[in-house]
């Protein structure tokens, strides 16, 4: 059924609503189980550094969004790359969709191993650039240049990831990124403890080590899949015209992909700046705040699923001409997301003792966690509307003005509120602040959205 519904798209057949529905359903939720086991898998992650200390989780914390922020900037690439194959595999130009496959290869390999580069530089001062305890800087370093030097295969990952997504397969890159959340605690296990001989001992190192590992081999196994298990992008399956993928197809990427990574700057920028601001209130605070924020993930991440399908589906509509068909699917998918949302916020309100305890056995921390997460659970509903409606956006090629959007939110309320609240309020203040932008961010991208400019781009 997915197959056929999808075909509608780039045969310019009539789409039930109720077949809209179960198409978004169904390209959701392979990649919403995959985030689901991501997030599970990084609970037991956590857990199994909690158990070494709050000084230990604090020390991953600490470094954490400097993390994402190299993670999202190498995988940036790929982003433009595959928008460019959604909206050809949607006007059926496959040989050419291919030949942007197959050139995407080296750029992300090249961008992935500079960011990686800088990221080794900087990891010996920055966790004492970010306000950090020096009792927690070193396992801070280790891990961050582990991580940093790990760049090309999260780079290759998140390219394989989206390429499959835009052919319209979430089935197989859900599958093994949730293998890949498996074999991360097999690998942490080992790295991470010693028991009765068995395992490296490694500590916060063994985290890095572990993670990257499971990296490798779920990314070996995801191109395999590409190159020979993906009919739209293998030789000889289209019938257009084999033409090469040139200067051209890179610098569209590049403009689609550069407003997405100002975004990620920006988004992780700010996170940094209040990492600065929590990290004067204590390892405590530290933390707790670390393990929110993993605690969040678990509700947040159904809607970054949502949000792969929707680029996928309205770049396939955007790129067979049939803009209405578009902006139906990004409703539905808006609707879907924000209603996921809203019930996952309620389970945090309610398990949020639980969630956090799984995380810590100590209880100055939990109590601290608690607070905070029940706080944002109110906040949720919106935010998958921004997520949400990014994927749509992102599906159009319209990814500057939800970055500008997203720059102004996140500088000019997140920020200035946490730098008014924490002071009165301390890391609660901090959590206050994030929750009443998040709705501010979902209320002006829904309006982006409804305003309909983006379909302007056909």
């Amino acid at each position: 059924m997915k197959e056929d519904t999808l075909s509608y798209i780039r045969d310019n057949k009539e789409i039930t609503f109720e077949q809209k529905i179960r198409l978004v359903i169904i390209l959701s939720l392979p990649t919403i189980l995959a985030q689901v086991s991501s997030i599970i898998m990084q609970y037991i992650d956590a857990s199994m550094v909690g158990r070494l200390g709050a000084g230990c989780s604090a020390s991953i914390g600490l470094v954490s969004t400097t993390t994402w922020l190299l993670g999202s900037l190498a995988s940036a690439p790929s982003l433009g790359f595959s928008i460019q194959v959604a909206q050809l595999v949607g006007a059926k130009k496959f040989n050419r969709a291919r030949r942007v496959f197959l050139q995407s290869f080296g750029i992300v390999l090249l961008i992935s191993i500079i960011i990686g580069a800088a990221g080794a530089m900087i990891s010996w001062g920055l966790p004492a650039w970010l306000g950090g305890e020096e009792s927690i800087q070193k396992d801070a370093t280790m891990y961050f240049l582990i991580t940093s030097l790990s760049m090309p295969a999260l780079g290759f990952n998140r390219l394989g990831t989206r390429m499959l997504q835009s052919c319209g397969n979430t089935r197989t890159p859900g599958i093994l990124n949730s293998m890949n959340c498996l074999l991360d605690v097999i690998f942490n296990f080992i790295f991470i403890f010693s028991w009765h001989g068995f395992g490296f001992g490694l500590g916060v190192m063994g985290a890095a080590l572990g993670t990257t590992a499971a990296e490798i081999v779920t990314t070996i196994i995801m191109f395999y899949v590409l190159m020979f298990r993906t009919p739209m992008l293998s030789k000889g399956y289209g019938t257009d015209s084999d033409e090469k993928a040139g200067l051209a197809t890179i610098k569209k990427s590049f403009v689609l992909s550069l407003p997405v990574t100002f975004e990620n700057v920006v988004m992780f920028g700010a996170m940094i700046t209040i990492t600065r601001i929590v990290a004067p209130l204590g390892v405590v605070a530290v933390a707790a705040n670390a393990f929110a924020i993993t605690a969040e993930s678990l509700c947040y991440m159904p809607a970054y699923g949502i949000e792969e399908a929707a680029t996928a589906l309205v770049g396939q509509s955007i790129g067979a001409g049939r803009g209405k068909l578009a902006l139906s699917f990004g409703r539905i998918s808006v609707a879907f997301g924000m209603g996921i949302m809203a019930f996952t916020g309620l389970l945090m309100f309610i398990f949020a003792p639980f969630m956090i305890g799984i995380l810590t056995p100590d209880p100055v921390v939990r109590e601290l966690g608690v607070t905070i997460l029940r706080i944002e659970a109110f906040a949720e509903p919106l935010y998958g509307a921004s997520i949400v409606v990014t994927g749509v956006l992102r599906g159009a090629g319209d990814t500057l003005v939800s970055s500008l959007m997203n720059f102004f939110s996140l500088w000019a309320v997140r920020v200035v509120l946490s730098f008014l609240l924490v002071g009165s309020y301390g890391l609660v203040g901090v959590w206050i602040a994030m929750a009443a932008e998040l709705c501010f961010r979902g209320a002006i991208f829904l309006e982006r959205m409804e305003r309909k400019k983006w379909l302007k781009k056909l």
